[in-house]
């Protein structure tokens, strides 16, 4: 397929103008794409994807436990679904927990270790 659309799509005549250049948000780009950006953007933005993530698949069993408190689902009981989202809450929570005590919620972490003297 790829061949075939090498084979099929019409030529570019040259590079005019900006056209060969990457498109950023309509801004012209400046300086090297290889700029080193600070471990701390990553870290908070994996912490932030984890817990969206497990934040919304709460909402699957928080619609069978209502389902089950209505009595529209015959054999479960509301307070077995009750307990598996106290369970996914609980470690949702000490998730949160080890995070906060490694300090990775922190922006400026602190230098641990030695203290050279003066």
């Amino acid at each position: 397929m790829m061949g075939a659309g090498a084979l099929l799509r019409p030529r570019s005549k040259s590079n005019i103008g900006d056209k060969g250049i990457a498109y950023e948000c309509g801004e012209l780009p400046v300086g090297s794409a290889w700029v080193k950006f600070n471990i701390r953007f990553y870290v908070i933005a994996i912490v932030f994807i984890v817990f969206d993530v497990e934040m919304a698949a709460i909402f699957p069993p928080a619609t069978i436990f209502r389902d089950a408190v209505l009595g529209q689902t015959p054999g479960l009981s509301p307070a077995l679904v009750f307990l598996e989202l106290f369970l996914f809450v609980g470690l949702l929570v000490a998730g949160l927990i080890y995070c906060w005590v490694r300090g990775d919620l922190e922006w400026v972490k602190g230098i641990t270790g030695a203290v050279p003297k003066k």
